[in-house]
């Protein structure tokens, strides 16, 4: 179970870095005027979020959901867990945002400032920090 454990916070931490960097991929392109800039940050974003982000999101979940079913029927009187795999859910609504303004830039749809991206880039950190208090003390 400890290896189950340890390749889930390996797969967390790799996902969360994409997290981090993403948007912030989004402020620079946001501010790009020229074309070469324009499509190596689509080049960037495209492997950040299909080869990093999504890999490390999906592992996470698996290997999370490996370690619930070691005890689920005690998981579920536990309310720190529901509330923890509630941030779980919301992180996957704003991972799959990310991926609908990584199409926007890719079609060049883009709406929002670079302040926006600079904005949402700091919605992860919130997320982190509640995930790893709920797993760690559970309250």
């Amino acid at each position: 179970m400890l290896w189950i454990k340890a390749l889930h916070i390996i797969f967390m931490v790799t996902w969360f870095a994409g997290l981090f960097y993403l948007p912030r991929l989004f402020v620079y392109h946001a501010e790009a005027q020229d074309e070469i800039s324009q499509a190596r940050f689509k080049i960037m974003e495209r492997k950040l979020y299909y080869g990093i982000m999504a890999p490390g999101a999906i592992l996470t979940l698996l290997f999370g959901v490996w370690l619930l079913s070691f005890g689920f029927q005690a998981y579920l009187k536990m309310t720190w867990i529901h509330a923890k795999l509630s941030l779980v859910f919301l992180l996957l609504i704003y991972h799959l945002y990310l991926g609908k303004c990584l199409q926007d830039f890719n079609y060049n749809k883009n709406k929002h400032s670079a302040t926006f991206y600079r904005w949402i880039n700091e919605i992860p950190v919130v997320f982190l920090i509640g995930i790893v208090i709920l797993a760690v003390v559970k309250p």
